[in-house]
């Protein structure tokens, strides 16, 4: 019988507790001094990115790696979106929508080939998904696949896609899951691309973003891009449903980055309540000030709740969480922002400019209610989930 008087149902295990401290140390020690500067920069601290290699955390939920679960996933993504949420998006297109992906979907073959690589850092992952014109109608990309001899070859553009240059002056990423569909068909393959091989460069990189300025997006171009058979994953013409398992757990993990925004945002609005003082008093005595306060505590750690249970329910390769994976999506990156939000209020000024966090969060935490499927495709999402 589970002793669920000592139940931490945010670190279910030791191991999961010690992965908690040894994240929380390393933003403390290595995140935190550089969050505001890459912001600034709208650059992509890659030396910091490669740090995560040694710890275990680019492969985290990877046999390669240290093959822990969605909570553990869950974990590292709230720790590091507490301090840097941009960084923390860059960590998670290598982590979730490339790595995670090939330990599910590629076979062992593959994946003793590709993550070592993946896994130390050496190579940095994407994923490739999203279009120009395309965004949640994913069987309408264009992006097209045919095979040619022990080749297929890639013709089409790729946008948005975080990671897909890593430095300043445009460098290609070194590794890309790339999602096709056959000429004339709209069933969807997918592919592993390096960087190097033939037909394959990165277009445009997106300068002036509103937020996640410290982790790079860019346009990715395949013109008549080789790519070698062996490097077909799973079958041809059969990546969605792998590819709808992956988008479970990537808004799963969405979610955790707006549980570390959110949580943030309290904690700087909550130690400033005490510290600042307004006609003789300090400003938590305002009833104004409380409902703020009492709010975001109320709705942060009841999304907080669901979000980690969604996560001790889901098993890789198992189990299908769509309904709970959106809706805790739907749920966390609404609140995160609205927390955000109202810490700006509360430090007044002082959370309208950088160096206080609260600016940098409110605008890291627009793009989760965009990117891994916007408020109005979760909604309609759940709805058909839920129909009779």
């Amino acid at each position: 019988m589970t002793n669920w008087k000592n139940f931490d149902v945010f670190n279910p295990t030791p191991e999961h507790q010690l992965l908690r401290k040894s994240i929380r140390q390393f933003v403390i020690q290595e995140v935190e001094p550089q969050a505001l500067g890459f912001d600034q920069k709208e650059s992509f601290n890659l030396p910091l990115f490669k740090k995560l290699g040694p710890l275990g955390l680019l492969a985290l939920t990877s046999g390669e790696g240290m093959g822990m679960d969605a909570i553990a996933s869950v974990i590292a993504h709230e720790e590091l979106s507490y301090s840097d949420p941009g960084f923390c998006l860059a960590y998670l297109a290598h982590a979730v929508l490339c790595v995670h992906n090939i330990s599910q979907n590629a076979t062992k073959e593959q994946q003793q080939k590709w993550l070592p690589k993946l896994s130390s850092g050496e190579w940095v992952g994407a994923m490739a998904m999203s279009e120009p014109d395309v965004g949640t109608d994913v069987l309408a990309m264009s992006t097209t696949s045919y095979k040619e001899g022990d080749y297929y070859i890639l013709n089409g553009r790729k946008m948005w896609i975080t990671n897909g240059t890593i430095s300043d002056d445009g460098e290609l990423v070194d590794a890309c899951l790339v999602y096709a569909r056959k000429k004339d068909s709209k069933d969807i393959t997918l592919f592993f691309v390096e960087k190097g091989f033939s037909g394959f460069s990165a277009g445009q990189k997106i300068k002036g973003k509103t937020g996640m300025r410290a982790s790079n997006t860019s346009e990715l171009i395949f013109d008549n891009c080789k790519v070698p058979a062996s490097h077909l994953i799973g079958e041809e013409g059969k990546a969605l449903y792998p590819m709808m398992k992956n988008l479970e757990i990537e808004r799963l993990t969405l979610a955790a980055m707006s549980l570390g925004i959110g949580r943030r945002a309290f904690d700087e609005m909550n130690k400033y309540a005490s510290q600042r003082q307004a006609f003789g008093q300090k400003i938590r005595q305002f009833g104004q000030i409380q409902k703020y306060l009492a709010q975001s505590y109320a709705e942060l750690n009841s999304c907080r709740s669901y979000v980690y249970l969604t996560a001790l329910q889901t098993q890789f390769g198992k189990t299908q969480q769509r309904l709970n994976s959106d809706s805790s999506k739907l749920l966390a990156s609404q609140i995160g922002k609205n927390i955000a939000d109202r810490a700006i209020q509360v430090l007044g000024g002082y959370g309208y400019v950088g160096e206080y966090v609260v600016e940098r969060l409110w605008r890291d935490a627009k793009l989760l209610e965009i990117g891994g499927g916007t408020i109005e495709a979760l909604e309609k999402n759940i709805a058909k989930e839920l129909s009779l």
